[in-house]
């Protein structure tokens, strides 16, 4: 257990310096988890600013006997970023590339930088000729920081080794509160008139010398034996051979003996060209088989994936989610690079060749398009989240994701391994660095039961015993952290681990320094996240169904534990999520950081232990934009949305609400007494009443307020409906309301495909019910709606605004949970949708369609009909220039009109919105089929008429030509 020594005095000093320190009670639920089995609070989070900082905090924890534990991404599947102590997360603030030398191919970067942003400073600085190498699957947020204490390797470790191999020089902070800088030829300190530091580096030195002359056979023999040998410290860096080398020597150490502030890495030649095989076996065995023949070829990467990851991609994100896989139970991923594309490609065809005459290759192909080779590496690198919870049902956990072995001993070790999980009754999901001999596993533990425990306990150590037998390393890559360190005396002699405990005592003798891994190790099936749980019913509206649920547990438990850590809602390119984190970088706002306070909550742990009453929750859960994206992009589903309105929903349950829940969230009421008195209100809106309602509806003073549209102008529109028609044509309250010319386009353009139209006007989704948590009244709705359009045919329901269509689709069977509704969901497809369905009918359009168009992706058609489908109705219109802003834009329904949230909103717009806006040519057509989108629109483009961005059935309107009616847009230069 870690010993807390004086924790008030440590935090008062800390204060009292001006370092950034949180004790939140909410905040600590966010860091008392990484993507771990383990569950540890800290005492306090600290956001280090500087070099400075970190001496501070370093200083004062070692006097008052506090534990450290470094952070970046919190992506540790070993539990090695989590502590009872002190959690320093260098992400925040310490994320700098210092220093690019294209000549010398090294970079200087700070410890909180990102793998993938660093890979792009890179690449801008050098003209795309350089890259940093190491590219773990979770390199879009993992850090420098991070990959350097876990000797992080990645896809392509085959060709380019670990981070290690890519270490030039750390500068660190040791329990002296100095600044040294270990190097690949010894330690010094970093200013050479600081006597302390000059002092602390000869101490250093010395003892590291001795420490190599004591352990000379010990350390040639036990360490450096195969590739990805990562447990234990790699203190054969140390030996004479090796240069002693001290940087290599700390990478791997899981911040366990310095605290790595700024790092030397070196940089590498991006290849001029390069393609990738996709082969199929009929297992991971036969895979492995052929391992070593691939790895004749020289490839670049050599990765695995099994079956039960393709079809929970396939069950979570569509059919056409992956692409390229030729037929099998297992697929590996060949990467090929070389001089020329002609030498590549007759490369690939030898191999090709070569494996089919082996006869254990069922299928391959190279993959040539570029989109195919994305969403095959998408579904590799989503692996650890996808295997958490399978399509076909169960969870599955780390704990020992990460063994290695020599890749000549791969296949044999698969074999037995797999009778091991049998004799257990666990099933492991595969992928990995099959080139490199590195598997990831996620076994379906048990870790709420007693009995479930204790055979994860017992197939841990004899997992352990298995991969030692086979020659190998219980962690390949993660580290040991408190999953593995416990069973480093299965795989090191006691002489080894002696050394070990030196090595770290040289570094910390005091011991504060993230206790409990590798050295003097936590017990392994301590402080495990599912353990303690109480045993409560929690009441939702919703239905919750996550795929894997488990009977006996509670749905809403099992969707809140849903997230497992892997962090993708933290990366700040690809997808749309997380808006809110990629505008304000804090934890906090991400969907992970939503879902661990989340956790606590169901725990009732001491950190947010109020319930649906928890304000911690509430301030966690603000900033969420409702935006449904993490439903799709998270590898694991999480949907924090539903989560948000359900939790509103009782937290507001006989209270009074804020004022916009009534504004906005009754807005579908508001509209039917606006819709009478339009003509007045609209003459009556100038821009001083217009902010005094805005002020009466708790609303925003820095938008217009938009034009209320009038029955009249609703029944021109609808004019060509056709009772019976072939398709319902669902008018929802934001067209009936502000947009209605949309009804009218829509009814056109599906006339001019041969689809009669039958306009509902008279029908509601309750989506501003559901997104302000009031969902008494959403069910309501909804039932109504069931009702109306479960009428015994299937016409399509077409529904012009995507946040209502997807609610329909989604929300209304998990809230009204009939056949009925069920059946009515299956019906209803957003506009675009319906377009793509013409087009394949034989339809084009009779417009004048322009060649170009700027189109803001609307974030629930993303997240429930799928990313590509505005892409694929704009190219079935014949429309091949698309500028897509893919991103949230900010509004989000009721979001982005509240006061609090406007600034917030229009960080978010300047994600994708805003700079598409920008670079479009005044006169090209901006498409925003969602009116959230709409008025984000105006706002930026500072023009309040509704010919600043139109819909997708207006572009298509037979009636006009987008073309001639387009009028430039007013304040286009933001």
């Amino acid at each position: 257990m870690t010993v807390i020594g004086n924790v008030g005095q440590v935090l008062d000093e800390l204060r009292r310096a001006g370092v950034d320190v949180d004790v939140n009670s909410r905040r600590l639920a966010e860091y008392s988890y990484d993507a771990s089995n383990y569950r540890v609070p800290p005492v306090a989070v600290v956001f280090p600013r500087s070099t400075a900082d970190v001496c501070a905090v370093v200083k004062s924890c070692v006097k008052g006997s506090v534990p450290i534990v470094s952070r970046g991404g919190g992506t540790s599947m070993a539990g090695n970023a989590i502590g009872a102590g002190v959690v320093l997360d260098f992400s925040r603030h310490m994320n700098t590339v210092l220093s690019v030398d294209a000549e010398s191919k090294s970079a200087v970067v700070e410890p909180g930088i990102v793998l993938s942003e660093l890979a792009e400073a890179v690449s801008g600085a050098t003209g795309g000729l350089l890259t940093y190498a190491p590219d773990p699957s979770s390199r879009s947020r993992a850090t420098v920081g991070g990959a350097i204490g876990n000797d992080a390797c990645g896809n392509h470790s085959v060709r380019y080794g670990r981070t290690a191999d890519h270490t030039i020089a750390l500068d660190i902070v040791t329990v002296d509160g100095v600044v040294l800088r270990a190097t690949r030829s010894g330690v010094t300190a970093v200013d050479p008139y600081d006597a302390a530091a000059v002092a602390a580096a000869a101490r250093i030195t010395a003892e590291l010398h001795a420490l190599v002359s004591d352990n000379l056979a010990d350390f040639r023999l036990e360490l450096g034996r195969i590739p990805r040998q990562v447990s234990g410290f790699h203190l054969s860096t140390l030996l004479p051979e090796n240069g002693f080398d001290v940087a290599r020597a700390l990478v791997g150490s899981e911040g366990t003996c310095a605290i790595v502030v700024a790092a030397t890495v070196a940089l590498v030649p991006l290849p001029p060209a390069a393609l990738l095989l996709s082969l199929g076996y009929a297992d991971v065995v036969e895979a492995a088989e052929d391992v070593m023949t691939i790895l004749e070829f020289s490839p670049a990467a050599v990765e695995g994936i099994d079956a039960k990851i393709v079809e929970t991609m396939q069950y979570r994100r569509g059919a056409d989610s992956v692409q390229g896989l030729p037929s099998g139970n297992a697929w590996l991923y060949v990467d090929l690079d070389g001089e020329n594309v002609a030498e590549v490609e007759d490369k690939a065809g030898r191999l090709l060749e070569r494996l089919r005459e082996l006869g254990r290759l069922k299928d391959g192909r190279i993959v040539a398009d570029l989109a195919e080779r994305k969403s095959l590496w998408r579904v590799r690198e989503d692996g650890a989240g996808l295997s958490a919870r399978l399509a076909g049902g169960g969870e599955s956990w780390p704990g020992w994701e990460d063994s290695a072995v020599a890749p000549e001993n791969l296949a044999a070790y698969l074999a037995e391994f797999r009778d091991l999980l049998a004799a257990h009754s666990l099933t492991g999901v595969m992928y990995g660095h099959f080139g490199a001999g590195c598997m990831h596993v996620r076994i379906t533990f048990d870790q709420r039961s007693d009995a479930g425990r204790a055979v994860m306990a017992t197939f841990l150590r004899e997992a352990a015993e298995l991969v030692v037998r086979h020659g190998g390393s219980l962690s390949g890559e993660h580290g040991d952290g408190r999953a593995r360190s416990e069973l480093l005396p299965i795989m090191y002699s006691t002489s080894m681990l002696d050394a070990f405990a030196r090595f770290k005592r040289i570094w910390d003798p005091t011991g504060v320094l993230n206790p409990g891994s590798i050295v003097d190790p936590m017990p392994m099936m301590n402080d495990l996240a599912l353990q303690g749980i109480p045993n409560r019913e929690w009441k939702t509206t919703f239905e919750l169904h996550q795929i894997g649920a488990k009977p006996d547990l509670d749905p809403f438990v099992h969707a809140t534990q849903a997230c497992v850590g892997v962090g993708r809602c933290r990366s700040t390119s690809g997808g749309v999520m997380c808006p809110s984190y990629r505008a304000s970088g804090d934890e906090k706002d991400s969907t992970r950081g939503r879902a661990r306070v989340l956790q606590d909550m169901v725990r009732s742990s001491a950190t947010v232990a109020a319930g649906w009453a928890s304000k911690d929750v509430e301030e966690s859960l603000d900033l969420c934009l409702s935006c449904k994206a993490c439903s799709t992009d998270c590898p694991v589903g999480v949907d924090m949305a539903t989560y948000k309105s359900e939790f509103l929903d009782h937290h507001y349950a006989g209270k009074l609400r804020p004022i916009a829940h009534y504004s906005l969230g009754w807005l579908p009421r508001w509209l039917k007494v606006t819709s009478i008195l339009a003509p007045v209100l609209n003459r009556a809106m100038t821009p001083r009443t217009g902010i005094i309602a805005a002020r009466i509806g708790g609303l925003t003073t820095k938008r217009s307020l938009p034009r209320f549209a009038s029955r009249r102008e609703l029944r021109t529109q609808t004019a060509g409906s056709v009772p019976g028609g072939d398709v319902v044509l669902l008018v929802d309250s934001f067209t009936k309301g502000f947009r209605p010319a949309i009804v009218g386009a829509a009814v056109r353009v599906l006339a001019e495909g041969n689809r009669t139209a039958e306009c509902r006007t008279d029908l509601c989704c309750g989506l501003t019910w559901i997104s302000t948590g009031q969902l008494a009244t959403a069910k309501k709705q909804l039932s109504r709606t069931v009702a109306a359009l479960d009428d015994g045919t299937d016409r399509p329901i077409v529904v012009t605004e995507p946040s209502c269509a997807a609610t329909l689709r989604k929300d209304m069977p998990e809230l009204v949970g009939t056949e009925a509704a069920r059946r009515v969901a299956a019906r209803v497809q957003s506009f675009a949708g319906a377009v793509i369905e013409l087009a394949a009918a034989g339809w084009s359009p009779s417009a004048d369609v322009p060649e170009e168009v700027t189109v803001q992706t609307h974030c629930h058609e993303y997240a429930v009909f799928g990313e590509a489908t505005q892409r694929k109705a704009l190219a079935a219109a014949g429309i091949g220039g698309v500028d897509e802003a893919t991103g949230c834009c900010g509004v989000a329904g009721n979001f982005g009109f509240e006061p609090d949230h406007y600034d917030m909103s229009m960080k978010v717009a300047e994600q994708a919105l805003a700079p598409a806006v920008r670079r479009a040519d005044p006169t090209r057509p901006i498409l925003t089929d969602g009116f959230s989108c709409h008025m984000q629109v105006r706002q930026l483009t500072g023009n309040q008429s509704p010919s600043a961005s139109m819909h997708l059935a207006q572009l298509l309107d037979p009636a006009s030509s987008t073309r001639s009616t387009q009028t430039p847009r007013k304040g286009h230069q933001l």
